[in-house]
C-alpha cells in the first residue's frame, strides 16, 4: 500500500480524555491486556479512532483500502455478487451486510454495477455494519449521490437479522482486538499495558490472562520460539460466529492481509510479531503515540477463522489472493474498459491503472486473502473468483 515504516513527519498528541481514562484504568485495577488497549483506543464510544465523525480510511485518511483506491474495485467485486445472486436462484430482493462500510467507498460502485446488471437483483437492501452508528447516514448519503433509482435500492443501520445475500468485511478483522505474547525462558507470557518507570505507558510482562492464549496456539498447532513476539486474537472467533449468525443462506466473503497459522507464526520471518500502527500514511511500531488517533493493527490468522467458520456451521467456498481474485473477476477488461467509459479521460484512466497495479501487486495489496465461507451455497462448481482447488484450509 505503498506505506513506510517511519514516523510521521507530524507528531500528533494523544487524544488526552482517551489517555487519562487509560491510565486511570491501569491504576485502579493493574495492567490491561493490549486487547482491553486497542478496545480503548479504537472503539471508545465517545473519543475512539473508528468512532469519530469522519471515516479514517482514505487519501486525506491515514490509510488507503482498496475500495477508496479506487470504484473498480467495487465494480469487479459486483461480478462475484453476481455469481451468488444466480446461485441463490436471483431472488427479486437481495441483501448486503458491510461491515467496515465507511463512507460508503465500496457500496456505490458496487451497488451500481449491480443494479445495472441484466438480469439483476429488482432491489438491493444494504445494511451498514459500522461501530459508529452515523456511517449508515454517511453510505445513504453517498448511494443517494449516485443518482439510483431510490425505488431499487434502500440503505440501513445492520439490525443482525439473517439475510439472503453476501456478507463482506473488506479489511476488518485486522483492526479487532489482539492480545500480544511472548516467549521467556521457554513459558509463554503475555505483553500488558502498563505504567512504566518514566510514568509512561509501557509493555509487562505477566502470566497469561487467559488459558485460552496457549489453547489457540495449541489449536494451530503452533509452538512459538523463545523470544517469539506473537499476536492472538481471541475476538475472531465471535466475530465470525455473529457474521455466520447473520447469514441465512448466501456467502460471507472476507479480505484481509494475513497468514494460515504456520506462515503467520514463522519465527524466521515475523519474529518480532506482525503489531503494526497507520498514522498519516505511513507505518509505525508504537502503539503508544497518538493513542485514538492512529490505527493500530495485526495480521489475520485465517487458520483460526477457517475453525472458527466451521464451528458457525459455515461451509468453506473459497480461497485466493486478491492478485488471482480480482484476475479470475476480469478486472483486467473493466480496466480496458475505463477508456471508453463516459466521461473517461487520459489522467482518470492513469489514475485507475495506478489503483489496480496496487490492488493486484504481489508486494502491496495483492498479497491480500480472500476468503469466502457459505450458507445453502454449492461450492462446486466454484463461485466467479475462485478455482476448483481453491478451498480454506
Amino acid at each position: 500500500m505503498d506505506l513506510r515504516r517511519v514516523p510521521p513527519p507530524v507528531e500528533l498528541p494523544s487524544d488526552p480524555e482517551l489517555l487519562r481514562a487509560i491510565r486511570a484504568e491501569i491504576e485502579r485495577d493493574g495492567p490491561m491486556t493490549f486487547a482491553r488497549f486497542m478496545e480503548i483506543a479504537l472503539y471508545d464510544p465517545a473519543r475512539g479512532y473508528y468512532r469519530g465523525p469522519v471515516p479514517r480510511p482514505g487519501r486525506a485518511g491515514d490509510f488507503l483500502t482498496a475500495p477508496e483506491a479506487s470504484p473498480i474495485f467495487g465494480r469487479t467485486l459486483a461480478r462475484f455478487v453476481t455469481a451468488v445472486h444466480e446461485v441463490l436462484g436471483r431472488p427479486d430482493a437481495l441483501a448486503i451486510r458491510e461491515y467496515g462500510a465507511g463512507a460508503g467507498a465500496l457500496a456505490a460502485p458496487l451497488v451500481r454495477a449491480l443494479l445495472e446488471e441484466t438480469p439483476g437483483p429488482a432491489t438491493i437492501r444494504y445494511l451498514v455494519a459500522e461501530v459508529e452508528p452515523s456511517r449508515a447516514e454517511t453510505v445513504a448519503a453517498r448511494l443517494a449521490a449516485e443518482r439510483l433509482d431510490p425505488a431499487r435500492i434502500a440503505v440501513e443501520a445492520d439490525d443482525g437479522a439473517p439475510i439472503e445475500g453476501v456478507v463482506i468485511a473488506n479489511e476488518v478483522l485486522d483492526a479487532l482486538p489482539t492480545h500480544r505474547v511472548v516467549v521467556r525462558d521457554g513459558a509463554l507470557r503475555e505483553l500488558f499495558v502498563g505504567i512504566g518507570d518514566d510514568d509512561a505507558l509501557a509493555d509487562i510482562e505477566a502470566e497469561p490472562s487467559t488459558p485460552a492464549l496457549a489453547d489457540r496456539l495449541a489449536a494451530d498447532g503452533i509452538e512459538l520460539a523463545e523470544d517469539q513476539h506473537g499476536e492472538v486474537c481471541l475476538e475472531l472467533d465471535q466475530w465470525v460466529e455473529t457474521a455466520a449468525a447473520g447469514l441465512a443462506s448466501g456467502v460471507l466473503l472476507l479480505i484481509d492481509y494475513g497468514h494460515p497459522a504456520a506462515e503467520l507464526y514463522d519465527p524466521r520471518r515475523r519474529a518480532a510479531g506482525t503489531l503494526a500502527t497507520y498514522l498519516g500514511h505511513t507505518v509505525g511500531e508504537d502503539p503508544y503515540r497518538a493513542i485514538g488517533r492512529q490505527d493500530i493493527t495485526a495480521h489475520v490468522d485465517f487458520s483460526a477463522v477457517a475453525r472458527a467458520a466451521t464451528a458457525a456451521a459455515l461451509d468453506p467456498i473459497g480461497e485466493a489472493t486478491q492478485t488471482d481474485f480480482l484476475a479470475r473477476l476480469g478486472i483486467g477488461d473493466l480496466l480496458v474498459a475505463e477508456q471508453t467509459r463516459p466521461g473517461a479521460s487520459l489522467p482518470a484512466y492513469l489514475e485507475t491503472r495506478s489503483a489496480v497495479i496496487r490492488m493486484i501487486d504481489p508486494g502491496a495489496m495483492g498479497r491480500f486473502r480472500v476468503v469466502a465461507f457459505g450458507r445453502g451455497i454449492a461450492a462446486d462448481p466454484p463461485l466467479a473468483g475462485f478455482r476448483p482447488a481453491d478451498r480454506p484450509h
